[in-house]
Protein backbone atom coordinates (compact mmCIF):
# COMPACT_ATOMS: atom_id res chain seq x y z
CA UNK A 1 0.00 0.00 0.00
CA UNK A 2 1.33 3.49 -1.05
CA UNK A 3 0.63 6.33 1.35
CA UNK A 4 1.72 10.18 -0.81
CA UNK A 5 4.83 8.33 -2.08
CA UNK A 6 5.49 6.30 1.28
CA UNK A 7 5.58 2.47 1.05
CA UNK A 8 3.75 0.59 3.73
CA UNK A 9 6.62 -2.14 4.79
CA UNK A 10 6.97 -5.21 7.29
CA UNK A 11 10.15 -6.26 9.10
CA UNK A 12 10.89 -9.65 9.58
CA UNK A 13 13.30 -10.03 12.71
CA UNK A 14 14.64 -13.51 13.05
CA UNK A 15 16.98 -14.21 15.70
CA UNK A 16 19.51 -16.97 16.80
CA UNK A 17 20.89 -16.64 20.90
CA UNK A 18 22.81 -19.05 23.37
CA UNK A 19 20.95 -19.82 26.25
CA UNK A 20 23.45 -22.19 27.55
CA UNK A 21 24.15 -19.92 31.00
CA UNK A 22 22.47 -17.37 32.72
CA UNK A 23 23.86 -14.53 31.56
CA UNK A 24 22.54 -15.81 27.76
CA UNK A 25 19.27 -16.46 28.99
CA UNK A 26 18.98 -12.94 30.80
CA UNK A 27 20.33 -11.36 27.48
CA UNK A 28 18.25 -13.10 24.94
CA UNK A 29 15.06 -11.86 27.40
CA UNK A 30 16.34 -8.25 27.17
CA UNK A 31 16.31 -8.40 23.55
CA UNK A 32 13.04 -9.97 23.20
CA UNK A 33 11.21 -7.88 25.57
CA UNK A 34 12.85 -5.08 24.06
CA UNK A 35 11.88 -5.39 20.25
CA UNK A 36 8.17 -6.11 21.89
CA UNK A 37 8.63 -3.03 23.19
CA UNK A 38 8.96 -0.98 20.03
CA UNK A 39 6.23 -3.13 18.21
CA UNK A 40 7.04 -6.37 17.23
CA UNK A 41 4.90 -9.11 17.89
CA UNK A 42 5.83 -12.78 17.46
CA UNK A 43 5.17 -14.51 14.16
CA UNK A 44 6.63 -18.40 15.53
CA UNK A 45 9.45 -19.34 17.61
CA UNK A 46 12.71 -16.45 16.71
CA UNK A 47 10.95 -14.97 14.10
CA UNK A 48 9.03 -11.27 14.85
CA UNK A 49 7.43 -9.12 12.66
CA UNK A 50 6.59 -5.19 12.45
CA UNK A 51 4.47 -3.07 10.62
CA UNK A 52 6.04 0.41 9.57
CA UNK A 53 4.19 3.02 7.85
CA UNK A 54 7.22 3.94 5.20
CA UNK A 55 10.72 2.54 3.94
CA UNK A 56 12.10 5.31 6.07
CA UNK A 57 9.99 4.10 9.37
CA UNK A 58 11.82 0.61 8.82
CA UNK A 59 15.14 1.71 8.92
CA UNK A 60 14.60 3.89 12.11
CA UNK A 61 13.13 0.29 13.53
CA UNK A 62 15.94 -2.10 11.85
CA UNK A 63 18.73 0.28 13.80
CA UNK A 64 16.50 -0.01 17.07
CA UNK A 65 17.01 -3.72 16.99
CA UNK A 66 20.97 -3.44 15.62
CA UNK A 67 20.99 -1.51 18.78
CA UNK A 68 19.80 -4.39 21.24
CA UNK A 69 21.26 -7.33 19.77
CA UNK A 70 23.46 -8.52 22.40
CA UNK A 71 26.84 -9.32 21.69
CA UNK A 72 27.16 -13.40 21.63
CA UNK A 73 23.85 -13.04 19.28
CA UNK A 74 22.48 -12.86 15.53
CA UNK A 75 19.74 -11.57 14.00
CA UNK A 76 18.68 -11.12 10.60
CA UNK A 77 16.38 -8.12 9.46
CA UNK A 78 14.08 -8.51 6.33
CA UNK A 79 12.17 -5.49 5.24
CA UNK A 80 9.29 -6.71 2.95
CA UNK A 81 6.52 -4.27 1.46
CA UNK A 82 2.95 -4.92 2.44
CA UNK A 83 1.85 -6.42 -0.92
CA UNK A 84 5.06 -9.20 -0.49
CA UNK A 85 3.58 -9.51 2.75
CA UNK A 86 -0.27 -10.40 1.53
CA UNK A 87 1.28 -13.13 -0.47
CA UNK A 88 2.56 -15.15 1.97
CA UNK A 89 1.43 -18.53 1.70
CA UNK A 90 0.99 -21.24 5.30
CA UNK A 91 0.66 -24.98 5.21
CA UNK A 92 -0.10 -26.84 8.46
CA UNK A 93 0.56 -30.22 8.48
CA UNK A 94 -2.08 -32.82 9.30
CA UNK A 95 -1.81 -32.47 13.17
CA UNK A 96 -2.10 -28.81 13.95
CA UNK A 97 -4.53 -27.53 12.72
CA UNK A 98 -5.42 -23.31 12.34
CA UNK A 99 -6.98 -21.33 15.13
CA UNK A 100 -10.87 -21.51 14.44
CA UNK A 101 -12.06 -18.03 12.79
CA UNK A 102 -14.05 -16.54 15.50
CA UNK A 103 -17.61 -15.91 14.52
CA UNK A 104 -18.48 -12.08 12.91
CA UNK A 105 -21.24 -11.82 15.84
CA UNK A 106 -22.89 -12.99 18.39
CA UNK A 107 -25.17 -15.80 17.76
CA UNK A 108 -28.17 -16.17 20.19
CA UNK A 109 -29.83 -19.06 18.66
Amino acid sequence: MIFGGMRSMWLIAMFDMPTETKAHRDAYVKFRKGIMRDGFTMMQYSVYIRHCASEENSAVHCERVKGLLPSEGEVRVLAITDKQFGRMKVFYGRKRQPDPQAPAQIELF
